[in-house]
């Protein structure tokens, strides 16, 4: 007989036992035989197995999401291409989840893993900065420790050369990038507006010093961002950080999963991405505008995650399915995806990897030279373009 989970329900059939009274006889053998399920019992039970779902606990609360019109077609900028696959893996098995970069004037490269470490990499070789929480030796095999171990997002070097360095669980520090001191500037339990943060993510510092960063969300950390993607809640913000006064002001409030962002060059603006709902923002910081935002590019081919600004002045996207389910994980394709953006959000160009064969969900794209840096979540090496072309 067909396996059932290959046939329709209605083919489906129950085994009644009919051997097995007072009556059979010791040792005699038992018979099965087999009747199709009526209609009015198929019916009974898919209403007891939608009721059973419906009444499993939930972790999450949903909020409707609409999002406008069909996704963009793959032409134009966006035809499909190989040239995402010009590079190669680095630090294989030895850095995992190198989330976003930075680089000094020297050319060393700074970054951080899911197991809460920060490193420096100077001519290809990696060298152990810090641990941003505890150093156990769980670090790194579950997100579930990341609450003790740390996890650091965004990181940049301010006008002395210090690291400020987002940690996702903690909060805000300073880090001497070469003994590895460790400075907490604000902590995630002090918060902002009398709300703790919850998911430090996207850190960017402006030419005055000011440190600009997002909650992703005040609800779920960062080892549950599923949820947060799931609920399409507005719990996130984008702050900033007074390095001088100390003080925390909220900038934007009401946010869907607030992640990346990049200074426009003149810093008139900032492009800003909301993951959960795949579109990407753009907030005014001067000018007649000031203070206010407004969609650029909506309904995405995939999720943003942070936005860096290439040396052409143009925006450059890495895109992630970023939906962490490991049941949910086979069913999507491994395809690496860059974005190239206008001011205005438009798309001007696009590096695909079909295949992943060089890297697929793209968190960081950072361009040092000729070379650029792809960030990711969780994948156990570091990417490396060799051009863009």
């Amino acid at each position: 007989m067909m396996c059932p989970l290959h046939e329709p329900v209605s083919n489906v059939l129950i085994a009644e036992l009919i051997g097995d009274s007072p009556h059979t006889s010791r040792g005699e053998q038992r018979v099965f035989s087999w009747r199709p399920l009526g209609t009015s019992s198929i019916k009974v039970l898919l209403l007891a197995v939608a009721v059973g779902v419906y009444l499993i606990p939930s972790h999450i609360d949903p909020e409707p999401y609409i999002f406008e019109g069909p996704p963009p077609a793959l032409d134009g900028p966006l035809a499909v291409n190989t040239r995402l696959q010009r590079g190669r893996q680095l630090f294989s098995g030895q850095l995992k989840g190198p989330e976003s970069f930075t680089a000094d004037q020297k050319g060393n490269i700074y970054t951080g893993t899911v197991d809460g470490k920060l490193w420096r990499i100077s001519n290809e070789s990696l060298t152990f900065i810090t641990q941003m929480g505890r150093n156990i030796p769980e670090c790194g095999t579950s997100t579930d420790y990341e609450p003790v171990c740390g996890r650091p997002h965004g990181l940049r070097l301010d006008r002395d050369g210090q690291l400020i360095v987002a940690d996702s669980y903690q909060g805000l520090f300073k880090v001497d990038a070469w003994t590895g001191e460790k400075t907490l500037l604000h902590s995630s339990t002090e918060g902002a507006d009398g709300i703790p943060f919850g998911f430090l993510n996207g850190l960017e510092i402006s030419k005055n010093g000011r440190v600009f960063f997002t909650d992703s969300s005040s609800k779920w950390g960062r080892r549950h961002v599923r949820y947060e993607v799931l609920e399409t809640n507005r719990l996130g913000r984008l702050l900033s950080f007074d390095p001088v006064t100390g003080r925390v002001r909220t900038l934007l409030d009401s946010l869907y999963m607030p992640n990346g962002f990049a200074f426009s060059p003149d810093e008139d603006f900032l492009l800003l991405a909301e993951t959960s709902v795949a579109h990407i923002i753009k907030f005014w910081l001067k000018g007649p505008k000031a203070g206010t935002k407004e969609v650029v590019l909506n309904n995405m081919m995939g999720y943003p995650d942070n936005i860096r600004l290439s040396d052409r002045g143009t925006f450059l996207v890495g895109v992630t399915t970023l939906v962490r389910l490991s049941w949910y994980n086979v069913l999507l394709p491994k395809y690496g995806l860059i974005l190239e953006l206008g001011p205005d959000g438009e798309v001007i160009d696009s590096l695909h990897d079909p295949t992943g064969s060089l890297t697929w969900a793209v968190s960081d794209v950072f361009q040092q030279g000729t070379h650029y840096y792809l960030g990711s979540t969780d994948l156990p090496f570091l990417p490396v373009l060799e051009e863009w072309s």
